[in-house]
C-alpha cells in the first residue's frame, strides 16, 4: 500500500499515511485533529548495491553536447 506525506497548514506538522491509491486525494486530518492539510510531493530514492553497480558500469562520456562531445570539433 502506498505511503503519502501530508503537512498540516494549521500547526505545521508533517505526517505520513498508508492509503490505497484510490484514496490518495481524499482529505486527511493531522494527528492533532486539524483538517486543513495538503498532500506533499514525494520523491523515490533507489539505493543499494544493485543500483550502485549499474552506475559504476555505465559508459563514461567525454563532455557536453548531445553525443558526449564526440561530434564537436
Amino acid at each position: 500500500m502506498p505511503r503519502y506525506e501530508y503537512r498540516c497548514r494549521a500547526c505545521g506538522t508533517t505526517f505520513e499515511l498508508n492509503r490505497p491509491m484510490a484514496e490518495s486525494s481524499a482529505p486527511a486530518a493531522c494527528p492533532d485533529g486539524h483538517d486543513d492539510t495538503v498532500k506533499l510531493l514525494s520523491t523515490v530514492a533507489v539505493t543499494g548495491a544493485a543500483s550502485a553497480g549499474r552506475a559504476a558500469s555505465a559508459p563514461q562520456g567525454g563532455g557536453g553536447g548531445c553525443c558526449g562531445g564526440g561530434c564537436c570539433g
